[in-house]
């Protein structure tokens, strides 16, 4: 129950506010709005620095390799790490590392859906579900997979490739299928078969099929629950309650995210105005897109578009 209520009570960290407590400077590609992916080495903790990272949520996709023997706290379970993992963090589930060892060593990947835009939808991937597996321990011959794995995305990220994040892409993405291919097979067939999961991964599909919005006459269709509940031909309670059950969410919060977020990729990256805008999202008026956009930004259509 005490986790339960953390992860309730707890503010979710920004990949803006990860930076700052880290290292104190802010990439300039955080303020495109275009998606962000960055990778680092653990640094050793030594003696009285050793300190617990804080039990937290944060609004980004995490992948860590880490050597030396730890206790993580995923929501209300623990997974005692006795000599080294692969973990999956992701925005929806709070999470805490307690470090057992003076010196620890590894490296992380962060990186939000924004990354994935048109790449397809992370939450579909068992290492990122709520009930899923999100730390895999580690033969010391599969710790040098995955570290070369992160050691090729040291040597993509500082090339001057200009597809270079394609490629991080996919290796962000071969090391999902690695840790999920240590999974039993009889564990991914249950999940497969989860009814609250296939739902959730239909809805999730549906939504994203509607963006991006590229023209001006292309207008989204399936804008609240009851829509997508029709097109998927079951009840709106019974979609409300698998999305909330798997993803912890309402399935209005995630409509209303997605919305705003294809709101903000045209109103920084296009020259549409605010009535094309509003209306390529579904909204019959421009005030009410304006009052949308407002409630969640705090700012105006206008005024976003001209920080």
């Amino acid at each position: 129950m005490k986790s339960v209520n953390l992860w309730e009570m707890s503010k979710a960290e920004t990949i803006e506010e990860f930076y700052k407590r880290k290292f104190d400077w802010m990439p300039d590609n955080l303020k495109k709005e275009i998606g962000h992916f960055n990778v680092f080495n653990l640094e050793p903790f030594v003696g009285n620095k050793a300190q617990p990272i804080p039990y937290k949520r944060r609004d980004f996709y995490k992948i860590m390799l880490v050597q030396g023997s730890s206790k993580v706290h995923y929501a209300d379970r623990v997974i005692e790490v006795t000599k080294q993992a692969l973990s999956f963090s992701n925005p929806h589930i709070p999470y805490k590392w307690e470090h057992f060892d003076t010196i620890r060593s590894g490296s992380f990947c962060i990186f939000d859906q924004h990354f994935f835009h048109q790449f397809g939808n992370l939450n579909q991937y068992s290492v990122f579900h709520p009930n899923g597996t999100h730390i895999f321990e580690l033969s010391d011959n599969q710790v040098e997979k995955a570290a070369a794995i992160f050691k090729r995305m040291f040597e993509e990220i500082d090339s001057e490739y200009v597809h270079k994040y394609d490629v991080l892409r996919n290796l962000v993405f071969e090391l999902l299928h690695y840790a999920m291919k240590m999974q039993p097979s009889a564990t991914i067939d249950k999940k497969q078969v989860n009814a609250s999961q296939r739902i959730s991964a239909l809805f999730l599909e549906l939504l994203e099929r509607q963006f991006p919005v590229d023209d001006t006459h292309q207008r989204i269709h399936l804008r609240s629950a009851s829509d997508f509940a029709a097109q998927l031909n079951v009840h709106v309670n019974h979609l409300n309650r698998a999305v909330k059950e798997t993803i912890q969410k309402t399935t209005s919060q995630i409509i209303a995210e997605r919305i705003l977020q294809e709101a903000k990729i045209l109103l920084k990256h296009s020259k549409w105005n605010v009535s094309e805008i509003a209306f390529a999202l579904g909204f019959t008026e421009v005030t009410h897109f304006n009052n949308f956009f407002k409630k969640h930004v705090q700012l105006s259509p206008l005024k976003f578009r001209n920080v």
